[in-house]
């Protein structure tokens, strides 16, 4: 593709997952630089913390599938919460307004999402609650999804240059 005009060849699920993947990107980069200066140690611990939502405390112990599977759920999440936002920015046309507003909203709903229901029901273990650490996560999920979701969706999921080419 030469230009942004050439996205109106790709049916909005590819643009849709095309987003996903972007958000998918800034949140697991933003997460691995956090663990890393907070431990020093490898980042792709991230990906087994992720995996042992399925497996469990055996996540730790098990090499490369597991970091595979982190880095597919994670993806898959990201995916999840970027189609969600795409259908609710199409049936609100107000949210196109406030994209700054509805980017942080929808950040801090993801955050309570993942830390109320989603790890909860996991096999994640269960730590003490850090508010410093609550922050950080949440801020991490603001800046890396919540804002640049409504802005991709705008510009590469619901361009309105792009549709009326279509």
């Amino acid at each position: 593709m030469k230009n942004q005009s050439d996205l109106r060849l790709l049916p909005v699920v590819v643009r849709i997952f095309i987003v996903g993947l972007i958000v998918g990107t800034l949140d697991i980069t933003a997460a691995f630089i956090k663990y890393y200066l907070e431990t020093g140690k490898n980042p792709l611990f991230i990906f087994k913390y992720i995996a042992s939502g399925v497996l469990g405390s055996e996540a730790f112990s098990t090499g490369m599938p597991a970091i595979l599977l982190g880095l597919f759920l994670h993806y898959g999440i990201a995916l999840s919460f970027t189609i969600v936002f795409c259908v609710i920015y199409h049936r609100l046309p107000i949210i196109s307004k406030y994209k700054v507003l509805s980017g942080i909203f929808f950040g801090f709903s993801i955050w309570v999402i993942m830390n109320f229901l989603i790890v909860p029901l996991s096999s994640t273990p269960k730590g003490e609650f850090k508010a410093g650490n609550a922050i950080k996560e949440l801020l991490i999920l603001i800046g890396m999804i919540g804002l640049p979701l409504p802005f991709l969706a705008n510009w590469l999921v619901f361009n309105e240059r792009i549709l009326k080419r279509v």
